[in-house]
């Protein structure tokens, strides 16, 4: 940690990150992560590794079928340090040395989690391991008594531990195999309401949750609470109509799909069973995404309401109001810096893509640019069919989804030192 000293906390964070990357795609990589007698490529080792961290579940491998017990234990591991982030992860090791947190350590927390102050920074990821180890053990203690309708108990055990994890870190990775996520489930009600709570309480937010167990009562919420929560009950239930009406779903399926379509990954339905609008529609969902300080990725609720509210208060010339709280010209402009950044990636991402894989139909080459990008893990079947150079273009999008497009922009932006203010003159928009 003396070491990153040097570094503003946006660095740091990014260097985490790869640092974790290039440390657990080589352990993947080696015989002792791979079932008996098969193999895995080293860009193949990455990209699985890229996508446990940034908790997207994209693979280029049957999962269940190529790694051992070893392995999975180091997926689950990344997954886990992905979903709570490798700054929050860092300095659990700290606490767990003994160490104290310096003020440096503080910055990093309150910069990962866009926290206003440093002040009961550790009280707070304390809290969040607390709430993450309950939750999880939980999901999987139920989960385990319904998997066991399908498997030994061994295998059940594994399936439930491994599914609570990578459900609640919304990564989408399964260990049924062959790529069939959790078709075999699609009646199951437990399977289905666990798995979807399990992503709903991940992606809501860590400082969400906190906010609703301290104070219990919706009028005393933050604004950022009330904005997350009113957005996230209308795309899921809003998405749960919709799928229902367009698709030959159930309603059980399309809350399923409404759900895990905007972060998670996981499908109790085979895509094939989705007209274009069903596609279009859930693509739509993956963009968004979930909520900030979360484990999920998108552009967020909060910045689409933003943008939706600002939009309106644009047009109508007035100030933007919610919940008779002012939204500052500050932050609406960062939320339509969000989504041009987030727009500029997934285009050239599925330019690229476009490029390399001419073969390929541009709706899956677009579905698969938007799911890398919000690190949903969702994808049309042609993931294990890419060349290696489309596999390393997914990654890049994988990591830039998770680590933020702001947060790498700051790292090569130079700060204006001079500040100097030019006179302003109109130009004309639209």
């Amino acid at each position: 940690m003396q070491i990153l000293r040097k570094f503003d906390p946006c660095k740091i964070i990014v260097i985490g990150f790869l640092i974790t990357i290039l440390i657990g795609g080589f352990i993947l990589w080696l015989p002792i992560s791979h079932q008996e007698g098969v193999d895995v490529s080293l860009i193949d080792s990455y990209f699985i590794t890229v996508s446990c961290i940034c908790v997207t579940g994209l693979s280029t491998v049957d999962v269940a079928n190529t790694f051992n017990l070893f392995g999975i234990f180091i997926m689950a591991l990344l997954i886990q340090i992905g979903g709570l982030g490798v700054v929050c992860a860092g300095v659990s090791i700290i606490l767990l040395a003994g160490q104290k947190i310096g003020i440096k350590e503080r910055v990093l927390i309150k910069d990962s989690f866009n926290l206003d102050s440093v002040k009961g920074i550790v009280k707070f990821i304390l809290s969040i391991f607390k709430f993450t180890f309950i939750i999880e053990l939980v999901g999987a203690i139920i989960s385990f008594f319904a998997y066991l309708k399908y498997f030994s108990i061994k295998k059940a055990l594994l399936i439930s531990i491994f599914h609570s994890i990578s459900a609640f870190n919304n990564a989408g990775f399964d260990l049924i195999g062959n790529y069939n996520s959790l078709f075999i489930f699609k009646d199951d009600v437990i399977i289905n309401l666990v798995t979807s709570f399990l992503i709903i309480l991940g992606g809501i937010g860590f400082l969400v949750i906190k906010d609703v167990l301290e104070k219990k009562n919706f009028k005393k919420l933050t604004l950022h609470s009330k904005i997350v929560i009113k957005t996230t009950l209308i795309l899921i239930f809003g998405g749960t109509i919709i799928l229902k009406l367009t698709q030959n779903i159930t309603w059980l399926g399309a809350f399923f799909a409404s759900v895990s379509a905007r972060t998670a990954g996981f499908v109790t339905y085979p895509f094939d069973v989705f007209n274009r609008f069903g596609l279009l529609f859930i693509t739509i969902l993956m963009f968004i995404g979930a909520s900030p300080s979360s484990t999920g990725g998108g552009i967020k609720t909060t910045t689409l309401y933003t943008l939706l509210k600002g939009t309106y208060s644009t047009c109508v010339n007035d100030h933007c109001f919610s919940f008779k709280r002012l939204i500052t010209p500050e932050i609406i402009n960062r939320s339509f810096i969000v989504l041009f950044l987030a727009t500029t990636v997934v285009a050239c991402s599925t330019t690229l893509l476009c490029v390399f894989e001419p073969n390929i139909d541009l709706s899956k080459l677009l579905f698969e640019s938007v799911s890398a990008f919000a690190t949903v893990g969702s994808s049309l079947g042609i993931t294990p069919i890419l060349s290696s150079i489309s596999k390393l273009i997914l990654m890049i999008t994988m990591f830039i989804g998770r680590v933020g497009p702001l947060t790498l922009l700051s790292v090569w932006t130079k700060k204006n030192k001079k500040n100097i203010i030019y006179p302003k003159e109109n130009i004309i928009i639209g």
